[in-house]
């Protein structure tokens, strides 16, 4: 059965591929698995959009939803009210985060939660008497969503698109060793180098003007980079010698990805403060949090003192089904061992990804807990790239399609990040499948010459 799919606009979407292919309109899960209208199944090795961990049909999830619509339906958190679920959410958001006591802001989205950071860092400094405090500093090929100022903190080339970023987003080195080191650097020099390159931004901007550094622990939607050896070590050392905040975008990361609840765990980050989303409901609604350490918390509390409040919100923030659902989410991937099923499946994870480097056209296999990618080149010994005819990641990601799998495209490279639910048998059809797809387009791309 065909639908028409004419009158929607897809994003981040090949359109002219999918002109020719047509959209695959989906209308049930169960576990892992997507269905779509004609009943063909296929394995979700991307968790929907890295989100939908505990599987599409986790029942505590369904249930909590029901009895949450069935109390109370929806309402703001604006002129002091707030629904019950949102006040024990931002309670537990604190209790598991780095910090001992702070605040917590609801969003609806990973990209909102950044924009509010921004705003929030602009308004605290201008009540500080600091208006030229303002410059954000994040890292070429980082993602940190797609408002306008979001879509400023991204360090993507598509951005350009739309005449971004505004004034004052700079972006710093990409901290990609295997792709951005020198010939004859190794790893520490490489990473030292990446301080220098953030050192000298500072030096030239001038500390006083920069309000914040926004990273993720690892690199999600700019194709799984996590940093170089000793990066955050370095970086946090500069960051704290000129006093700059630093914000862990832990949209992807956080709530388990890494194979600890927070990337700040991973590798040692102490943030100033801290964003979620994706994970925080499992993908069962849509809500994001800026979590702010109890520094930033006494500054915005005195700035907003002087302002007579914090005039900034979204009409769902704290929504009090989403609040619920992440509660229950949370719940699920502390107490059900979702954590402790990443840390058990990330050996062979990475191992069943790290034998791809033995094809001929895969020059790196990267990753950490379930999160991980394949980089594809035509040279591996110049780690040259595929021609951008080629279109080497969409052709890869299409023929997983055929096969039954979803990962992926992100340039030259294919992403896997699985479900935390996910099931030795389930890991073992993802690489079998990924396999016998990467042998069957590898062919053909050497056949074209």
């Amino acid at each position: 059965m065909m639908i028409n799919t004419e009158s929607v606009l897809h994003g981040f979407t090949d359109l002219k591929n999918l002109d020719h292919l047509g959209p695959i309109v989906l209308n049930q899960a169960k576990g892992i698995y997507v269905y779509d209208q004609n009943g063909k199944k296929y394995l979700d090795a991307n968790s929907g959009l890295w989100n939908s961990v505990v599987g599409f049909d986790h029942p505590r999830m369904i249930e909590a939803a029901k009895k949450q619509y069935e109390k109370f339906s929806g309402y703001h958190s604006f002129f002091g009210r707030i629904a019950e679920p949102a006040v024990d959410l931002a309670d537990k958001l604190i209790e598991i985060s780095p910090f001992n006591k702070g605040k917590v802001f609801f969003t609806n989205s990973g990209s909102e939660a950044n924009d509010t950071t921004v705003k929030l860092l602009w308004f605290i400094n201008r009540k500080k008497g600091l208006p030229n405090k303002r410059k954000i500093i994040t890292r070429i090929n980082s993602y940190h969503g797609v408002t306008a100022v979001s879509a400023s903190m991204t360090g993507k080339p598509y951005n350009s698109e739309f005449g971004l970023p505004l004034d004052g987003f700079i972006h710093a080195a990409c901290p990609h060793y295997w792709k951005n080191g020198h010939a004859g650097e190794n790893e520490e020099s490489f990473t030292k180098r990446m301080g220098e390159d953030l050192e000298n931004i500072i030096l030239r901007e001038g500390a006083d003007t920069i309000a914040g550094f926004f990273a993720e622990p690892v690199m999600g939607a700019g194709g799984v980079i996590p940093p170089s050896k000793g990066y955050f070590e370095v970086i946090q050392k500069i960051l704290k010698k000129y006093d700059i905040p630093l914000i862990a975008d832990e949209v992807i990361c956080g709530f388990g990805r890494t194979g600890n609840l927070w990337g700040s765990q991973t590798y040692n980050i102490k943030p100033d403060i801290l964003i979620a989303s994706k994970c925080i409901t499992s993908g069962f609604f849509p809500l994001g949090a800026v979590i702010l350490g109890d520094r930033i918390s006494n500054d915005l509390m005195e700035a907003s003192y002087k302002a007579e409040e914090f005039p900034h919100g979204f009409t769902a923030g704290g929504h009090p089904v989403g609040c619920a659902l992440a509660l229950e989410a949370i719940d699920i991937i502390i107490n059900e061992k979702m954590i402790e099923n990443v840390q058990r499946l990330e050996p062979i994870f990475m191992g069943r990804l790290k034998k791809f480097e033995e094809f001929e056209f895969i020059g790196e296999a990267r990753g950490i807990g379930l999160m991980g990618a394949l980089e594809m080149v035509h040279d591996k010994k110049t780690k040259t790239p595929f021609d951008g005819s080629v279109s080497i990641g969409e052709r890869v990601a299409n023929q997983c399609i055929e096969n039954g799998l979803i990962c992926r495209p992100l340039g030259p490279s294919i992403v896997l990040c699985p479900p935390f639910i996910t099931t030795d048998d389930e890991m073992g059809i993802i690489f079998e499948t990924l396999d016998k797809t990467l042998k069957k387009v590898f062919s053909e791309v050497k056949s074209l010459g």
